[in-house]
């Protein structure tokens, strides 16, 4: 066995199974060939260093269970293994398991020992501690199962420990992140769907500025990055997030991920209105047909995820249009478009020359996410564009909000750490060319060619409704409230447009909570096309939860956060 440290070189013979290989751990890599009995190489593989999950003596076997045999000259190998899947957009990880035959003890130990210290040279920031949150009710109520059988054995595996909160409420996890110590955490883990997600992010930025010092509510200001990972490992309905991030919703995927230490920068948006901070945003920030979507859905929570098709379904029957103003501040057309038919891969040339552009004053000898590079910026200063007229739905997205169901997303082209969002306006057409292009989100078709829709790349927006408009309705909401009172009165009078359920709400206080109440106590959609006097007046789905206000604005912030990831893994590259 040949040794040298300084080129951390180690080379010797092992054998798998009955099978010679020749082994040698050089540089970045482990790679091993096959030697056949005329002393001819055949195949070889080769595993990074950075994608070692672990290195054990003996045989060990993790998966279905936990089997150890403690021999004196083996040991297994644990790593990443990919392959494609489905209509899954990335490329599905799962723990590929080697077991070495080396040909003396001393050999093992040698092997064990170098490979472990390679791990801790090429892997540096590598979790070794993590806060897990698990939200028990969403999604199929499978959270605490999924990381108790699929999770926890990796982490153990990699030595990663562990502290599991099972949330119990709403907003817990985002309290406990705010309110707590979290000294020698890593990284903070959600195992839920985008909603628990959301109360993470809220958490993590929300500390971050507290600690810094920066007034969330301050639109103008350059929030301070966040130093704190975030990871999620999908257990939700669509897990928007996590699909959009990684390519796939994959609990094991998404582990590896996180065990690896993949780091990815995430634009955030802001949405504020006048000089208070309503809620972040990553996936959508959605007015008229989606914001009617989502309130609809939450009088039906109780049929589950089929509440989404069955909400969908009823506001596209009523066939509802808004009236509005959106004003925006368009991004450098020369640095990316929305219609240049790119993808958002890992390593992305766009996202990676970001950081230059959105951190101008930053000192690359430091740690971006470390320093407080917080100031008043000029983002939001140039020339704003104004549009007026009736849409069907707008929506902002800071990423492609890509699923499922619509791999391509809202915005097939969108970046995740270029600083921009996407601003799409669905203006009024009629029932049949609005349903072609909510089909196109399914199909590979462009949903942007057509004469209705345009999509803009931007850095803030503004969007308030036409003067008048929010006065009269909130007169109509009163008499819809008055009737309501007297149909309690009488007990045979209620009908299936009675309405229970609120969606959770934060950071806007008492005045929230009066809005949003009487905004849910409007009749329901199951009349369909014969819904009483039309709305003039929607609300805003912002990542799943209703907005309280209809006048808002955006701001995007560049690479505030990073997640456990490292973007969609090309599949063609498999």
């Amino acid at each position: 066995m040949e040794t040298d440290l300084d080129s951390v070189r180690v080379e010797s013979s092992l054998w798998i199974g009955n099978k010679r290989y020749r082994a040698f751990l050089s540089g970045w890599y482990f790679s091993w060939t096959e030697i056949d009995k005329r002393n001819r190489e055949k195949k070889t593989i080769s595993v990074p260093v950075s994608e070692v999950i672990g290195v054990k003596e003996g045989r060990v076997e993790i998966q279905p269970q936990k089997k150890v045999e403690d021999t004196d000259l083996d040991f297994t190998l644990f790593h990443v293994n990919r392959n494609s899947r489905g209509n899954a957009q990335g490329l599905t990880w799962s723990l590929g398991r080697t077991q070495f035959c080396c040909p003396s003890r001393a050999v093992r130990d040698q092997w064990i020992t170098q490979l472990r210290n390679a791990l801790k040279t090429h892997s540096p920031s590598r979790p070794h501690r993590l806060l897990v949150f698990i939200n028990p009710f969403g999604g199929k109520k499978r959270g605490k199962q999924i990381f108790h059988s699929l999770v926890s054995p990796l982490f153990e595996l990699a030595g990663i420990s562990s502290h599991v909160v099972v949330t119990e409420r709403a907003n817990q996890a985002r309290d406990y992140i705010l309110k707590k110590d979290l000294t020698g955490f890593d990284g903070v883990i959600c195992v839920g769907g985008d909603g628990m997600f959301s109360e993470l992010l809220h958490g993590v930025i929300g500390r971050t500025q507290q600690e810094a010092g920066v007034s969330e509510n301050d639109l103008t200001v350059m929030l301070q990055p966040c130093d704190l990972h975030i990871g999620v490992i999908p257990a939700g309905s669509t897990d928007c997030v996590c699909f959009t991030t990684v390519g796939i919703n994959d609990p094991v995927t998404s582990a590896l991920h996180i065990i690896i230490g993949d780091s990815q920068p995430l634009d955030v948006c802001s949405v504020h209105d006048q000089s208070t901070l309503v809620r972040y945003s990553v996936s959508l920030v959605g007015y008229g047909f989606y914001g009617d979507v989502l309130e609809e859905s939450e009088r039906h929570r109780w049929m589950g995820p089929l509440r989404y098709d069955y909400a969908g379904c009823m506001v596209y029957m009523c066939n509802r249009s808004y009236p509005g103003l959106v004003q925006y501040l368009p991004s450098d057309s020369h640095i990316s478009s929305p219609r240049d038919n790119t993808r958002c891969l890992s390593g992305c040339r766009v996202c990676s020359e970001s950081k230059e552009r959105l951190f101008p004053h930053f000192d690359s000898s430091t740690s971006l996410y470390s320093s407080n590079v917080s100031q008043y910026s000029t983002e939001l200063e140039g020339d704003w564009v104004t549009v007026e007229g009736t849409f069907k739905c707008i929506s902002l997205t800071c990423v492609s909000s890509s699923c499922p169901r619509s791999p391509k997303g809202l915005s097939p082209s969108a970046h995740l750490a270029d600083g921009t969002a996407d601003l799409i306006l669905v203006r009024d057409t009629n029932p049949l060319s609005f349903l072609t292009y909510l089909h196109r989100h399914t199909n590979k078709q462009d949903q942007f060619d057509l004469p209705f829709v345009e999509v803009h790349r931007v850095k803030a927006v503004r969007f308030s409704p036409p003067p008048g408009e929010e006065e009269d309705f909130e007169e109509e909401e009163e008499k819809i409230q008055t009737s309501a009172e007297k149909v309690l009165e009488d007990p045979g009078k209620l009908c299936s447009n009675n309405i229970a359920g609120h969606s959770q709400q934060h950071l806007t206080g008492q005045k929230e909570k009066t809005t949003s109440t009487s905004r849910m106590k409007r009749p329901g959609f199951v009349c369909g096309p014969c819904c009483t006097k039309p709305r003039t007046v929607s609300v805003w789905n912002c990542d799943g939860e209703i907005l309280p206000q209809t006048e808002i604005s955006c701001r995007i912030h560049g690479q505030l956060v990073r997640l456990f990831a490292r973007g969609i893994e090309d599949s063609t590259r498999a």
